[in-house]
Formats: structure tokens, C-alpha cells, sequence
């Protein structure tokens, strides 16, 4: 009911509280409905139609902001008494409000919104107000029109800001979009420096700011500034009903930067800007928006893929392009009609003739689509040219499989199609050999893709058929070897898959009677059996197992040799040296891998390095060489990248990059190297890796004060869980650490929300108390920081009741002192009754364990414990009591010894202020302090003392001004 003064007061403040959307909005308008009945309250009609005008602005309604504010405004010029301090500087600032409302409204002729900028300079000019908030809006409009902006820049720039200026971070964002639009990209990102870095915010910022950063960081190169712009500029402007911009600018970023399998995911969380239609402007930037993504898509074949778009009918990516480019082009065309200018559309139109703005895509760090579109394979050009005679192009790409030269595989794609061909005429020269030997050749080559794509049943299908073809062209030990292949293709499928000894040891025998280089090649079959049966056994494998490994190396090893096989050599070679690793030798692995690589340095196969390179920089990590290990694996991925070597292990390596950067101390590059690997284990389809690794990227990120990115990472981490395989438990801690960045955030409510589901979970744990306790403790807080004070109170009694099962009296202490420290802060001296019940009963949870022998921190709990009472009592105006808390808190923090002179410190600091300014004692607060500070300088703690000293000066000081 809101039929009194006093109800309407209570209902306008809950509204307040609400997050901006639908049911704010009703509300507001049924307040002020309710409002207009109270006609001897035309100050509580002022508020109900201010809190209206809010809820349209920021529900993406503001064009019909300015009805609401002419009834404003006619209460102010008939009543200007019913206007207090508060609500008449919001009149004025609202003028502004309205002026961008009317700008954004293509119905509204340009007449009209000029005449409303002479009416906002007159109002100014006649409250006394300084007149660049008008030079702003006039900027503002020359920018949309495209008409004389320059000037108008200069002469809103030029001029000091005032007291009603826009915020210093929107003006910022002002100055260097109209720095982007004239293609200053750099000078632009200089602007917005203090904005993009959080120096500077507001509401609105800083993640508006990041959304049309996006594409000038691109432009710049600045791809770690961009990905971080991404993350945490969506997590500001998601699910928002008046940031359609925004989503429009991270849509086309998705697009130009090679994510277009997020840019749908963005789309289909934010279908409901589609039902927008109250602010025309941001409209047309958000469907812009679209049309650049699903041009891009349908550019690169996708056209059918679902797409998200407006509800009451399923959309394919093509369909909706169709439907957002007619409209999108019809909003444009009537901005400008109204403009009388094609300012608009021009900027319509140069976004969407944008091209991509990177040769891959940027690697962002969050779930993948799990539908992707396939990227266009990178082609190296061969280090040779290609020969034209067809023979001497198998010629040329038998002698290069012979040294494992990477520029073979293309070789063999280019004789594969003419083979394929219908005019294809086999010569069945000698040097070419007859045709069943090219196709063994073809079929080994599609096995070895196969490998490559983790399809080993495919791969030993293939080398099957390559091992016929070949005994059909009189070549027995080529097809010894293709079986030797067969034979061990499983083997890395599965841990405790056993390779077959019998027929190994059949196809060794055979392998005597065939010619050197094939029998080497079924020893090296024979050898990687060996190693992976040894692997599967560490860590303390048999020693027979040990036995056949070294036997089966040695005498691939002597045959390679025997060959002048440089590349069989350094392969023998490594498979000792990873085997001395992973049994714990690492000096003596260490020195094996420099040597290979050394060698195959020395023989000019730069090729083969960068798997060696990649062992010796896990080596480097596991002996805690983290410097040698980041620059060896810097080398490895470069170099496989280098020779597009598309088996290599690059999310395992770039994983292993992250974690020796992040010892090393660098945590940007630790972030780098996580979050692409997190972008390779995805494209390998390996949801489990690429959830572990962003686990990780979350936690350097978090360490390094990067809380929004830390967020975003673990938000797509929980989306993924299920898909991962986590098990209940890692579940778990992924939550708990989003909550507690969401907590940082000062996200309350969605922290709160976090640790109620958090808490849910652990308490079906057997053995699951303790951490019951610690989530339910952490929930306490959170809900308190949201103010909802009654689940508050619930989290705590569970947190009391999982404390009597599973003892953290440090928490539960500290948990009780920050209710009571919160509750002051929302109630005032209203609280205090309830504050000082929660203080007692941390003193009594700290009382029972230390009787029974638990874990805690008794000097240290009852000094915090007093420290608050003594806030508490001081916001209460009990001055004397407040004081004899604080010395009490002084005294307890002494029985802490060392570790008790900071806190000491902090509530003498306390006690003199209330001393001196409550109590009017400032020479015994002063000499107070003075002892404080010897001591403080004595325990070496020149900080503290600083404090103390600082304050007693200004005390002084104080004194002889009153």
C-alpha cells in the first residue's frame, strides 16, 4: 500500500534498490500514479517522477524521458519550493538527459532538438550555471549530423568543466571518440587512458568505454589490452536492456577479430535488445552490429548456421542478416532525412565494409562455440619451388619424407588431387615406380593426417591399405614398415593399453631380411612401443619393462647410425633423454635434449627442433629453471609455427609457457600463453585441457589485479563444467573463486548468489563441514554487502551450525565483527543494539574453542572484536565507552607480541580520536599518540608511526584553531 507519505517514501526506496529493468520501470510508473493522489505532497511527486525519468533512461526507454521531465518542469517553475537541494540539481542535470533523448529520435525534427539546447543555455544562464554543458550538446549533435563538429569540438574542449558538466570519465570517452572518428586511433587510446585503466569511472564506465575501444586497440596492436576490453567490457554491458550499443560494438569486435563463434553466443544471450524500439540511435549501432557478424559468417559458407534473432521464429545466420541490413538501412536513412546530412549512413555503412583485422583469431580466454567455424589453414610457401614435371614432384617429395621435411605433406596434397583426376595417366616409369606404390605412398600420407587429427582407427586403416598396395608392388620392406606403424598406432589412445610383443617381435625378426632404412623404420616402431609401455608403468615400472625399452632403443640407435640418419639419430636421442625426465633425471635429460638440439642445428634440420625444444623447456619447468624454460619454449612454439607443423603440441606447450612465465614473474605473459592455450586445446576438441588451463588463467589474472577478466574466465569455466567432466569438487573451487572475485568486484548480489549455490552443494559432503563453514561464513558477508539483511542472518546461523560440526573460529570470529561492522554502516546508531549482539557472540565463539582447545586466534579475535565495538559505540555517540573499547583492543593486541603491533597501532590511532574529537581531551590524545609513535618506531614500523605522528600534528592544529 503507498496511500500514506510514509509508505511512498519506503516503496520509492525499494524500487531504488531494484537493478534497472522491466519491473523497476512498472513500478516507477505505478509510484507515480500513486504519488499524483497525495496532492499536499508535491515534493514526494518530485521524487516519483525523478525515479521514473531514471528508470526509462536506463531501461533503454529514454525517448520517453522528456514527457516525464516537462511535468518536471512544470512543477519547478509553478513550485520551486518543492524542489530540495537534491532533486534540483538532478532537474538541471536532466536537461542533458533530455537533449541526448531527442538527438536519439529520428521522429523528432533537428529544429525541435536545437531549440531544446537555446532552452537548456537559457535555464542554465538563469540559475547561474556555466554554459559548457550546452557547448557539449552541441558537440554532441554536430558529431551525429557530420556538420561543422570541428568547431564545435574547440568550443566545448577549449572551455573549464563545471559543476554540471558530464562526469570526467564520460568526457573523456567524448574527446577520444571524436579522436577515433577523425583516425587518431593512437592519440584516441592516449585519452582514454585513465578510463580503459579504471582510474576513472562511473556507471556507465569504464566498460562503455572499453566496447568502442575495441577495434582502435585491434588497429594498434594492442591484442592483450583488446582481449581484456572484451572480457570485461561485456560483463559491464550484458543482459542490459540500455547498453544495445555497447553489445552492437562487441558483436563487431567478435567479427573483425576471427571470434565469430562468440559473437553468436553474445547475440543469443542478448536476444532481447531485438524488442527494444526506445532508443532508435542505439538501436541501429547494435543491429549494425549484427549485420557485421552474420555478413562475415555468411561470407565464410555459414549462412545456415541457427542464429539468434527476434523471437516468434527460428532464424539461420543468412535469414537474419537479410532482416537486420533492410531495417538497419531504413533507421539510417531516416536519421539522416531528419539530419538533412548522410552522416549516419556513411557510418552505417563504413562498418559494415570493415575487413577482419587479424590474419587468425585473437584468442580470448572463454568457452568456444561449440560450434566453430573452420578457420582458413595458414600455408607456408616452400622453402623450394614446386616442380612442374609430375615425376619430379614425387621425386622430390620422396627425398623430402626421407629427412621428415615438413614442405613434403603439400607435396603429397598436390600429387594426391592428380591422381585423383580423371585424366590421370600413370607413366609407370622406373624412377616413378608402378601406380600400387604411389597410392601406398597417398594412403600413408592420409594415415599420417589422420594421426594428426587423433583419428588412430582411421590411421591404422589407412596404413593396412598402404601395406597391400605395397606388397602388390614387389616392396616387402615398405610394407613391413606401414605394419610396424599399424601395429603401434593405438598406443597414446589410452593409459594401460599393452602393445602386442608377439607380432612386434615377428615384424623385428622379418625386418632382418629387408634393407637398412626399413628395418631402422620397423626398429623405430618397435622402440616407441617400448617407450610407451615404460611411460604407462612410472613411476616404478619393472625392470623388465626398463630392459626392453634400452634394449629396443639401442638397436634403433645403432641402425640409425649404421644409416647416417641425422634425424633417426636425434630421435633416438630424445626418446632417452624425455624417458630420463619423466623418471626424475632431469640434469641428465637436460643434457641429452641441449645435445639434440645442438645436433640438429649442426645438420640443418631446423625442423625437427622445435619437439626437442619443447621436452627440454618441460625439463627446464620441472627443475625450476623458469627464465631458460620460457625463452627454450618461446623457441619451440616459434619455430613449429615457423615450419607449420600442425602436429604439434601447441596447447600442452603453451600451457607449460603460461606456468613458467607466471614463476618467472610475469603474469601478462602468463596470461598470453593460457589463454591461447586455451584457445588450441578448444579447436582440438579438448574441453577438459582447455577448462583446466582458464582455471589457471584466472588465477594469474586474479593475483594480478585483474579481478573483471579473472571473473569473466571463471563464468565461462562454470559454463563448460559438465562438458569438462569436472567432478563435484572442482566445481566447487571454481565457484568459490568466482565469488570471491564477484565479492572484490563489489558485485554483492551476484556473489551472494554464488555462494548460496556454493553452499548448497558442499553441504551434501560427507567430509564436506569445514568447507560448509567457510562458504556460509563468506556468504554471511556478501548477502550483508547486497543488504539482504534476512538471508544475511539464515547464511549465519548456518554458518554457526556448521561451525559446531566443523570448527573455523577465525572465520566465524571474523565473519560476526564485519556483520557488525556493516550493520553500523546501514543503520547507523539504529544498528547498534544488533552490532554489539554480533561482537558478543564472536567474544563467545572465541572463549568456547580456546576452552576446547580449537584452532584460533584468541589475541588477535578479541582485539578486532573491540576495535569494532569501539567504532560501533563512537557512530552511537558513546563516547566513553567507545574509548575504553579502543583501549581494551589496544590491550589485546599486545598479548600478539610482534605480530600484535600493527593492529595496536590502528586502535590507539582509534582511541586518540575519539579522545580528542569526542571527548575534548586532545593533550592526553596527543600524549597518547606520542608513546605510540616510539613504540611503533622500536617494533620497525615507520609506516605506523608516520600515522600516528601525522594525526597528532593535525590535532594540534586543530586545538588552536577552536
Amino acid at each position: 500500500m503507498t496511500d500514506t507519505p510514509e509508505a511512498l517514501v519506503a516503496a520509492l526506496r525499494a524500487n531504488d534498490s531494484r537493478p534497472y529493468g522491466r519491473q523497476r520501470t512498472v513500478t516507477a510508473e505505478e509510484l507515480v500514479e500513486a504519488a499524483e493522489q497525495l496532492v499536499d505532497h508535491r515534493d514526494l511527486q518530485v521524487l516519483a517522477l525523478m525515479e521514473l525519468m531514471e528508470a526509462y533512461e536506463y531501461d533503454g526507454e529514454p525517448r520517453k524521458a522528456p514527457v516525464v521531465f516537462a511535468r518536471l518542469l512544470k512543477l519547478w517553475d509553478e513550485h520551486p519550493d518543492d524542489f530540495d537541494d537534491w532533486s534540483r540539481t538532478q532537474l538541471f542535470w536532466r536537461f542533458k538527459w533530455v537533449a541526448s533523448a531527442l538527438r536519439s529520435t529520428p521522429d523528432v525534427p533537428l529544429q525541435a532538438v536545437e531549440r531544446w539546447h537555446e532552452e537548456l543555455r537559457t535555464r542554465y544562464a538563469g540559475a547561474g550555471h556555466e554554459l559548457q554543458p550546452y557547448y557539449a550538446q552541441r558537440f554532441h549533435l554536430a558529431a551525429h549530423t557530420g556538420t561543422a563538429a570541428e568547431d564545435a569540438f574547440d568550443l566545448w574542449a577549449t572551455r573549464p568543466r563545471s559543476r554540471m558538466s558530464d562526469c570526467t570519465a564520460c568526457e573523456v570517452r567524448s574527446r577520444a571518440r571524436h579522436h577515433v572518428r577523425r583516425g587518431e586511433d593512437a592519440r584516441a587510446l592516449e585519452v582514454w587512458k585513465p578510463v580503459l585503466t579504471g582510474e576513472s569511472g562511473c556507471s556507465e564506465e569504464p566498460w562503455t568505454s572499453h566496447a568502442y575501444a575495441l577495434l582502435p586497440l585491434l588497429r594498434e596492436g594492442r591484442l592483450d589490452e583488446a582481449r581484456s576490453g572484451h572480457l570485461v567490457g561485456y560483463r559491464g554491458a550484458r543482459g542490459k536492456s540500455s547498453t544495445a550499443t555497447q553489445i552492437g560494438l562487441h558483436l563487431e569486435f567478435c567479427a573483425l577479430s576471427g571470434n565469430e563463434p562468440r559473437g553468436l553466443e553474445i547475440l543469443a544471450e542478448n536476444r532481447g535488445l531485438f524488442e527494444g524500439q526506445g532508443d532508435l540511435l542505439a538501436r541501429l549501432e547494435f543491429l549494425t552490429g549484427v549485420e557485421v557478424l552474420t555478413a562475415r559468417l555468411a561470407e565464410q559458407g555459414h549462412g545456415a548456421l541457427p542464429a539468434a534473432g527476434p523471437t516468434g521464429q527460428g532464424w539461420t545466420v543468412a535469414e537474419l542478416r537479410a532482416h537486420v541490413a533492410a531495417e538497419g538501412e531504413e533507421l539510417a536513412g531516416r536519421f539522416d532525412a531528419r539530419n538533412g546530412t548522410s552522416a549516419v549512413g556513411d557510418r552505417h555503412r563504413a562498418r559494415l565494409g570493415r575487413a577482419p583485422l587479424l590474419d587468425r583469431p585473437l584468442a580470448l580466454g572463454v568457452r568456444a562455440a561449440a560450434v566453430a567455424p573452420a578457420a582458413a589453414p595458414v600455408v607456408r610457401p616452400p622453402v623450394e619451388p614446386v616442380p612442374e614435371d609430375f615425376t619430379a614432384l614425387v621425386l622430390r617429395a620422396r627425398e623430402l619424407d626421407r629427412v621428415d621435411h615438413p614442405d613434403g605433406d603439400a607435396l603429397w596434397d598436390r600429387i594426391a588431387a592428380a591422381v585423383a583426376a580423371e585424366d590421370y595417366h600413370h607413366s609407370g616409369d622406373e624412377e616413378l615406380g608402378p601406380l600400387e606404390r604411389l597410392r601406398a605412398e597417398l594412403a600413408s600420407h592420409r594415415a599420417q593426417q589422420a594421426f594428426e587429427r587423433k583419428d588412430r582407427t582411421a590411421a591404422r586403416a589407412e596404413l593396412l591399405a598402404a601395406a597391400e598396395l605395397y606388397e602388390q608392388a614387389e616392396l616387402p620392406g615398405r610394407a613391413l614398415v606401414v605394419r610396424a606403424r599399424a601395429a603401434v598406432a593405438h598406443l597414446g589412445e589410452d593409459d594401460g593399453v599393452r602393445p602386442d610383443w608377439a607380432h612386434l617381435d615377428e615384424l623385428r625378426r622379418l625386418a632382418a631380411e629387408v634393407p637398412d632404412e626399413d628395418r631402422v623404420s620397423v626398429l623405430h616402431s618397435v622402440t616407441y612401443a617400448a617407450y610407451h609401455e615404460l611411460g604407462d608403468a612410472l613411476p616404478e615400472p619393472s625392470e623388465e619393462l626398463v630392459e626392453r625399452f634400452e634394449r629396443s632403443l639401442a638397436a634403433y640407435r645403432e641402425g640409425s647410425e649404421a644409416l647416417g640418419s641425422a634425424h633417426r639419430i636425434a630421435t633416438a636421442a630424445q626418446y632417452a633423454a624425455d624417458m630420463a625426465a619423466r623418471r626424475g633425471r632431469l640434469e641428465e635429460a637436460r643434457t641429452g635434449l641441449t645435445a639434440v638440439v645442438a645436433q640438429l642445428e649442426r645438420d640443418e634440420l631446423p625442423w625437427r627442433t622445435p619437439r626437442s625444444l619443447g621436452l627440454l623447456g618441460q625439463v627446464e619447468l620441472m627443475r625450476g629453471e623458469y627464465g631458460a624454460a620460457v625463452e627454450v619454449l618461446h623457441r619451440a612454439l616459434t619455430g613449429a609455427v615457423r615450419w607449420h607443423d600442425d602436429s604439434f603440441p601447441f596447447g600442452p606447450t603453451y600451457a607449460m609457457l603460461g606456468h613458467a612465465s607466471e614463476h618467472a614473474g610475469d603474469p601478462a605473459g602468463a596470461a598470453r600463453a593460457f589463454t591461447e592455450a586455451a584457445a588450441r586445446f578448444d579447436r582440438a576438441g579438448q574441453a577438459d585441457d582447455a577448462a583446466g588451463v582458464r582455471i589457471s588463467l584466472a588465477s594469474v589474472l586474479r593475483e594480478s589485479g585483474r579481478v573483471a577478466d579473472a571473473a569473466a574466465v571463471l563464468e565461462s569455466v562454470l559454463l563448460e563444467a559438465d562438458g569438462a567432466g569436472f567432478d563435484d569438487r572442482q566445481t566447487a573451487q571454481v565457484r568459490l573463486d568466482l565469488a570471491r572475485c564477484l565479492l572484490a568486484l563489489e558485485e554483492h548480489r551476484e556473489a551472494a548468489e554464488e555462494y548460496l549455490r556454493l553452499a548448497d552443494q558442499v553441504a551434501a559432503w560427507e567430509d564436506g563441514q569445514d568447507i560448509h563453514t567457510m562458504v556460509a561464513c563468506e556468504a554471511t558477508v556478501a548477502l550483508a554487502e547486497a543488504g539482504r539483511w534476512e538471508a544475511a542472518q539464515a547464511a549465519l546461523q548456518r554458518a554457526i551450525t556448521a561451525h559446531g560440526l566443523a570448527a573455523r573460529a577465525d572465520q566465524l570470529c571474523s565473519t560476526l565483527q564485519q556483520l557488525a561492522r556493516l550493520t553500523m554502516q546501514a543503520r547507523g546508531a539504529d544498528g547498534l543494539d544488533a552490532a554489539l549482539a554480533h561482537l558478543a557472540e564472536s567474544d563467545a565463539v572465541c572463549a568456547r574453542a580456546e576452552e576446547a582447545g580449537q584452532e584460533v586466534t584468541g589475541w588477535f579475535q578479541r582485539g578486532v572484536a573491540q576495535y569494532e565495538r569501539c567504532r560501533a559505540l563512537a557512530v552511537a555517540d558513546r563516547a566513553e565507552e567507545a574509548l575504553a573499547a579502543a583501549e581494551a583492543a589496544v590491550a589485546a593486541h599486545e598479548a600478539g607480541g610482534k605480530d600484535g603491533e600493527e593492529p595496536r597501532a590502528e586502535a590507539l590511532r582509534m582511541a586518540a580520536l575519539i579522545e580528542a574529537r569526542s571527548l575534548g581531551r586532545t593533550a592526553a590524545a596527543r600524549a597518547r599518540l606520542a608513546a605510540g609513535v616510539e613504540r611503533c618506531e622500536r617494533a620497525g614500523l615507520p609506516e605506523a608511526a608516520r600515522v600516528l605522528a601525522g594525526l597528532s600534528d593535525r590535532l594540534a592544529a586543530e586545538a588552536e584553531q577552536g
